[in-house]
Formats: structure tokens, C-alpha cells, sequence
């Protein structure tokens, strides 16, 4: 179980306690009430970010929150419940880098054992907006492909896809493994 599992503890249909269950064989232990059975799916939360260029460079951002502060991401956060994927990474962007981008596909989807985050990425093509830092970031540039800062990468996911990018894009450029 997650640490987030770990935060909850009361049923929220009738408030009794939350216990660890195996309900099928093969599947995780899930929280099932121990008064009226219901069962607590804990779903994964989903990630939409873009990765994109701005005079040749890939754009990314020194992040100014926790988790990874100070590390470099390219711009993505959550997808709010009822909002499309494809939505939230156009929305995520322009609040992140003031950057109105058109998604040309799914670069990859990014998910790791233990780990409550799935990450959609998307390769995008600028369609407007002027690049600057976004009220949760400290920094924003563009790093040519040949110098993006491996070593101070905010997430594994951030590190695979930039490396799927430019294969992608740039097959004759070399990526760290």
C-alpha cells in the first residue's frame, strides 16, 4: 500500500474503520469497511504534460514546489476530474510557461511500480504566447537538445520522455541511457 493509503482510515459511506483486504486473489490489498463492506478504490492520479521547442530549444522549468523543487520539468500537472487529457496539458501549459500549445500526438505514457502517478505526455507545436515563468515555477528556458540538464531532471518520467523526444525528433543527437 501506498503512504497515501495509509491516510485514510475511516469508510466515507458510514464512517466506520477502513481495514486492508484482500478482496481477489492476485489483485493489491485493497481498504474495505469493516461494517459495510464497501470497497475504498484508491485509482491513480493522472498527469498531462507537452513537450515542445521555442527557438530550438526544448522547453522546460525549474519547478518551485515540492515535489523536486528546483528541478527541471517540462510543463504538466494533474487533470482535474471531469477535464479531458488532451485539455488539461494544453491548460497546464499555458499556466506553467504562458505558452498556447496545439498537441500533435502522444509521445508516451509513464507509470512505475509503486508510484500513485500516471504520466501522458504529449508532443506539441507552439501556437502562441510569449515564454515566462509560471507563479509555481522559478525559472523557465529553452535547452537545445545537445544540453538538456540530465543530472538535475525532477522525475524519472521527465528524464524518459525527454529521452523518447529526441530520439523521436532528433534521431541523430545521443541521450544518457
Amino acid at each position: 500500500m501506498s503512504r497515501e493509503s495509509q491516510a485514510y482510515r475511516f469508510c466515507p459511506r458510514c464512517a466506520a474503520r477502513l481495514e486492508q483486504v484482500l478482496v481477489k486473489p492476485g489483485e493489491p490489498l485493497r481498504l474495505v469497511c469493516g461494517s459495510c463492506r464497501f470497497v475504498f478504490y484508491q485509482d491513480p492520479k493522472v498527469a498531462a504534460c507537452t513537450v515542445f521547442m521555442v527557438d530550438g530549444g526544448i522547453v522546460l522549468l525549474k519547478r518551485g514546489i515540492e515535489p523536486q523543487f528546483g528541478k527541471w520539468v517540462f510543463p504538466g500537472g494533474f487533470v482535474d476530474r471531469s477535464e479531458s487529457v488532451s485539455a488539461a496539458a494544453i491548460r497546464e501549459t499555458l499556466e506553467e510557461v504562458n505558452i498556447k500549445v496545439s498537441l500533435i500526438s502522444i509521445l508516451d505514457v509513464y507509470s512505475f511500480p509503486g508510484n500513485d502517478v500516471v504520466v501522458i505526455v504529449y508532443a506539441a507545436d507552439v501556437v502562441g504566447g510569449e515564454l515566462k515563468a509560471g507563479d509555481e515555477s522559478l525559472e523557465v528556458r529553452a535547452f537545445s537538445p545537445e544540453d538538456v540538464p540530465w543530472g538535475d531532471l525532477a522525475f524519472e518520467s521527465t528524464r524518459l520522455a525527454l529521452r523518447d523526444y529526441i530520439r523521436r525528433f532528433f534521431p541523430r543527437v545521443r541521450v544518457p541511457r
